[in-house]
């Protein structure tokens, strides 16, 4: 049967936005000067009206290789062709098997299976799941207790909302997840501020984890979830030896270890994973956005072999986790995954973050000293830089602005949380456009002084 649908123009520039309730968005704002993008190639996005916007956000943390990479496409629309669904519950297809082995070969040694699913949202929610039946099946059903961290971001489900600890995130939604507590925040700018790399001050940060142990008891807590750098709430790295501490006291006292590197993950801090930088094994590893360069969603968790193994008893033909989704290792993602890792190994995209970092750090830094830049953080390809507000009841109007004014009037992307500006640019980036973007930021900071 012929496919008699419309050809859709190659730019459709909608006259009624009011139908898209768009997500974390300032809608009434955005409607009245909208910021619609048409393309996008290799370092920048291409506004509807044609203006090339440099691009230093990695559209959301997630375009490691850049933009329009027709390998990624290619494998797609061939995988498309093929197979376009298959049903991921008890059916399964050669692409997710191939690109689990894959994941798994960059993974640290030990963290050995992974399980599919389509977001970073999803897979913070996955591995909690995980941690808790765990504890069910190897008789501690009392451990139900999830620890995260204040200022931390594990998406949007009810497991990483509650583990979360960024208070406009959680305070529309009442009371969550029952059972969760926090470690505090790892930043303290008085002793950090304009720091690159990992600051010298703070592991003792990680000591409160004995603190929550002593109140709640080891044999409550499940699991500590953490990202290695905190990157939606600004770029906060950790401080030297604090992962390693964390590692220390989950290991005594018997609780599961997460690391959340669905923004670490695939070489935005120069490797692989975070935990190869810092040399730290978690039991489990959550994954999203740079998995399939942001072409595909999909998001994942990779295990330790000891938790996995543990699930696999009873009668073989029985469910050992009854988890999943509809689009777990969608043919279409998977594709796009495997196309993604082709690029990163053969551009060595990983090693080329690490040898750019010193540059992207000095550069970025030269920003110190302008109007209202209270601090700047840089590790890998990832910068923070704290405005101060514009008052006490205006809280992120100032980064708002600055956001607007970037692309608006510099043809620059960033992204903002709050009064900071972040800046976490596509992999490829060239010295020179590391000199472009740092450029364009003074502009955008003059403007909102």
């Amino acid at each position: 049967m012929l496919d008699k649908s419309p050809a859709s123009p190659a730019v459709n520039v909608p006259n009624d936005l009011a139908a898209h309730w768009m997500p974390f968005t300032a809608n009434r704002a955005f409607k009245k000067a909208p910021r619609l993008l048409a393309g996008a190639k290799d370092m920048h996005y291409i506004t509807v009206d044609g203006r090339k916007i440099i691009d230093a956000a990695s559209g959301m943390w997630c375009s490691n290789a850049g933009h329009g990479r027709s390998q990624i496409s290619e494998a797609i629309a061939k995988q498309a062709a093929a197979l376009d669904y298959a049903p991921p519950f008890q059916f399964g297809i050669p692409q997710a098997f191939e690109l689990a082995s894959r994941i798994a070969e960059l993974a640290p040694k030990g963290l050995e299976n992974v399980f599919f699913c389509n977001s970073g949202s999803e897979a913070a929610d996955t591995a909690l799941k995980i941690a808790l039946a765990y504890h069910q099946i190897s008789g501690q059903g009392s451990r139900t207790r999830l620890i995260g961290r204040v200022r931390g971001y594990h998406g949007v489900g009810f497991g990483g909302t509650s583990v979360g600890g960024i208070v406009n995130n959680r305070k529309l939604y009442g009371t969550l997840l029952a059972g969760v507590d926090h470690l505090p925040a790892t930043y303290d700018r008085e002793k950090q501020a304009f720091t690159k790399g990992e600051p010298d001050y703070g592991v003792h940060f990680a000591d409160e984890l004995e603190n929550l142990v002593n109140l709640h008891g080891a044999n409550t807590i499940a699991a500590v979830i953490v990202e290695p750098m905190a990157g939606s709430t600004g770029v906060l790295p950790a401080p030297k030896g604090y992962l390693k501490r964390l590692r220390e006291i989950t290991q005594k006292h018997g609780i599961l270890l997460i690391f959340d590197e669905v923004i670490t993950g695939y070489g935005r801090l120069g490797h692989a994973f975070a935990a190869e930088r810092y040399d730290v094994l978690p039991d489990m590893i959550t994954f999203a956005k740079g998995i399939t360069n942001g072409a595909a969603p999909m998001g994942g968790v990779i295990v330790r072999d000891t938790i996995h193994d543990a699930f696999m008893s009873g009668p073989e033909h029985a469910v050992e986790l009854t988890h999943g989704y509809t689009y777990s290792a969608h043919p279409l993602a998977c594709a796009a995954g495997l196309a993604t890792l082709d690029i990163y190994r053969d551009e060595k995209l990983f090693e080329r973050a690490k040898s750019l970092e010193p540059k992207f750090a000095d550069t970025v830094m030269s920003l110190k000293g302008l109007p209202n830049v209270l601090d700047i953080r840089t590790v890998g390809l990832t910068a923070g830089i704290d405005l101060a507000p514009r008052a006490a009841d205006l809280v992120g109007k100032r980064g708002y602005d600055a956001m607007v004014s970037a692309f608006h009037d510099n043809d620059l992307m960033l992204r903002i949380a709050g009064d900071t500006l972040a800046l976490t640019p596509p992999l490829i980036i060239s010295e020179d456009q590391i000199g472009e973007v740092v450029e364009k930021v003074g502009k955008v900071i003059r403007a909102v002084a």
